[in-house]
């Protein structure tokens, strides 16, 4: 087992609560490690790192699909060696772009700033789902090229951008002075350090309130709220013109992303998604699903709790789940995926009381 496959099994389980950036990093950094594509068909300090990002060519812009008229979706991704960036949703308004969740590496949103500096459009807007830096740290890139581009989250991204970013670097910090830490982990690490030193520029303009607004962003008709699941203040995003709904992390392949989540509350957000009227759903990780795959996602993370409340084998849990996506799962990631299921079953699905309750008691 490699070591950061092996930092999967161990720091998500016995990691303490000032440890979590370690356990997030351990997390993303195994899935990558494995070389899955995740159902989708790069030792310096971190001001050098950043810099060194900031360099990197727009590579990705051939990435960029077309999904319903004025949409647009730049993958996830995953890659060996390095950490993912989550998708990104480019909608076209009358005004300009709106961009929702900014990916983690220069490359990623890079490829969205040269994207819409091809088309001639400018970006008004930014979205941000959730305070995950694959999904929040492109923010950086863009709010420096883009100074008057105003940036929307919830609550939670302001709190975690402002407190929580504070340790998580401190946890980096010593994890970069431990010898053990090896080549690839330490890369990454001064990858997301570059990011906590910029934090300034992840924090939103405007914080969305909970209850679902309208907003009209770069003339785009937008409907938007909050949900409490995956990290404790999760945005949505329907597109009115084409029912396309950008979800984040409330929905992810392999697995269900757990590490900061209240499965709870998780359950219940996932009902009040599939209540909205979409057509489409674009995940924080993984293809554009239809109705239909949603409900089978949502109807495999249903089974998937129910069988962690019991008392069966993790192992039998994750071979239900894996039956249960079906076709939404390809044979390339299952095995990732039941690995992945095994530590989030000690770390988060069947955690003492204490330890989830830092999650849901908020």
């Amino acid at each position: 087992m490699n070591t950061l496959a092996h930092r999967l099994g161990t720091v998500l389980a016995t990691a303490p609560a000032g440890s979590l950036a370690a356990a997030l990093l351990a997390a993303a950094g195994a899935l990558a490690a494995a070389g899955e594509a995740a159902a989708q068909a790069p030792t310096t300090p971190p001001t050098v790192a950043a810099a060194s990002q900031a360099a990197s060519p727009p590579t990705r812009l051939g990435e960029v699909q077309l999904v319903a008229e004025g949409v647009w979706l730049l993958p996830s991704r995953f890659e060996r060696g390095r950490q993912p960036d989550g998708a990104s949703l480019l909608l076209q308004g009358r005004d300009g772009l709106v961009v929702v969740d900014t990916g983690r590496h220069a490359d990623h949103a890079g490829a969205v700033h040269e994207w819409a500096r091809r088309r001639g459009q400018p970006l008004r807007a930014i979205v941000n789902t959730h305070w995950h830096l694959d999904h929040l740290g492109g923010n950086a890139l863009l709010r420096r090229a883009l100074p008057e581009v105003k940036v929307y989250a919830s609550a939670a991204v302001r709190a975690a951008v402002s407190q929580r970013m504070v340790g998580f670097d401190a946890d980096l910090a010593k994890m970069l002075e431990d010898p053990g830490t090896d080549a690839d982990t330490r890369r990454m690490i001064e990858i997301d350090r570059a990011l906590y030193a910029d934090r300034a520029l992840l924090l939103p303009d405007v914080v969305l309130e909970d209850a679902p607004r309208e907003l009209e962003l770069a003339g785009r008709a937008l409907r938007v709220g909050v949900l409490r699941g995956v990290s404790g203040g999760d945005a949505w995003v329907l597109d009115r013109a084409t029912g396309t709904l950008a979800v984040g992390d409330f929905i992810t392949l392999p697995v269900p992303f757990l590490d900061t989540a209240c499965a709870e509350h998780w359950r219940t957000a996932m009902g009040e998604l599939e209540a909205l009227p979409f057509a489409r759903v674009v995940p924080g990780h993984g293809p554009v699903m239809s109705r239909d795959d949603f409900r089978r996602w949502r109807g495999a993370f249903e089974r998937l709790l129910v069988c962690a409340a019991g008392d069966r084998p993790a192992g039998d849990c994750a071979s239900g789940w894996i039956a249960d996506l079906g076709p939404l799962l390809p044979a390339s990631s299952q095995r990732v995926a039941a690995g992945m299921l095994q530590s989030y079953f000690s770390a988060s699905l069947r955690a003492d009381a204490g330890r989830r309750a830092r999650w849901c008691g908020r």
